[in-house]
């Protein structure tokens, strides 16, 4: 006959390679693929005709930026945008512009990044001509209307021109400031006309 603590040993073995078994099973299984979408970058809706206005604390317009086609992305909840044209509005300040081929909208719309033949514009005001600007990208930070490039800028004003590489932009205090290799011709106020 015989006792249980021969019996004890092998079954503890098989409980143990049970146990190792599973555990085998578990820690080199794939993951399980997710069929919920959200790890694809397919847009979730597609906006035709897009206009946002964005009002300031006192309820005042303070930009519209409009597009032919908005794209919104549930992955990165970021947004991209076909023909962007974005307008600051102050009622102190001459009407700035900036439009783009297309544009990327960050998920929390404080940064939109302008990309292929950015254009920028500043009305005229009583003593000055109305100005533009070109580059290849530029990237805005929509509530502190400012931007910022690395790449090459050519601004006209008038008779007058500037060309460099990189560029700061301040809508609030009008200062555009060209980090390097600046280059550009003045026409004086003073300067009278050739008859």
């Amino acid at each position: 006959m015989k006792t249980w603590s021969s019996a004890a040993f092998p079954l503890a073995v098989l409980t143990v390679l049970a146990g190792l078994t599973f555990w085998l099973v578990r820690a080199t299984a794939f993951p399980d693929e997710r069929n919920d979408g959200k790890d694809r970058h397919d847009p979730d809706y597609i906006i035709s005709g897009m206009e946002i206005r964005k009002l300031t604390r006192d309820g005042e317009l303070q930009y519209i930026l409009k597009a032919t086609e908005a794209r919104h992305f549930p992955d990165d909840d970021a947004t991209e945008i076909a023909l962007p044209h974005l307008t600051y509005l102050n009622p102190k300040k001459p009407t700035m512009y900036l439009s783009a081929q297309r544009a990327h909208v960050s998920a929390d719309g404080e940064t939109v990044q302008l990309n292929d033949d950015v254009r920028v514009k500043r009305d005229p005001t009583p003593t000055r001509a109305a100005l533009f600007g070109t580059m290849p990208d530029l990237t805005v930070q929509t509530e502190e209307e400012t931007a910022y490039t690395a790449s090459p800028v050519t601004f006209t004003q008038g008779a007058s021109w500037l060309k460099g590489v990189g560029m700061h932009l301040d809508n609030k205090t009008q200062t555009y400031i060209l980090e390097s290799q600046a280059t550009g011709q003045f026409e004086s106020r003073k300067a009278k006309a050739k008859p």
